[in-house]
């Protein structure tokens, strides 16, 4: 995973033998207010929350609405199988496949 100032924070978890499930923190982020993306074997998440302090006047404004962008890199053979957003935790759900075992037989010719 790669950003500069460390947030959202996040946990990686190994659920089983084949499936992670990453966990963001991203409360007072609405669903519209996320993206999910995998751009060349990287899983992209972006949040972006609409600014509405024009129309409110704040004594104290200690919660800021802020963007990220957390990128994390994907090895071969992991997909993302799912993502859910509950209770201000982003859950992306990831899956390995197992490869295939491929067997090639080689012709020997005669020189």
């Amino acid at each position: 995973a790669k950003n500069e100032n460390g947030y959202p924070p996040y946990n990686i978890e190994h659920v089983s033998e084949n499936a992670f499930r990453i966990t963001l923190a991203v409360s007072g982020f609405a669903e519209q207010d996320l993206s999910i993306n995998i751009e060349d074997r990287q899983l992209v998440v972006r949040g972006q929350q609409e600014d509405d302090s024009e129309n409110r006047v704040y004594l104290h404004r200690g919660i800021a609405a802020r963007q990220f962008q957390r990128t994390f890199l994907l090895a071969d053979g992991v997909d993302v199988s799912g993502a859910a957003l509950t209770n201000g935790l982003l859950h992306i759900d990831l899956s390995r496949t197992k490869p295939e075992k491929v067997v090639q037989s080689i012709e020997i010719k005669t020189g």
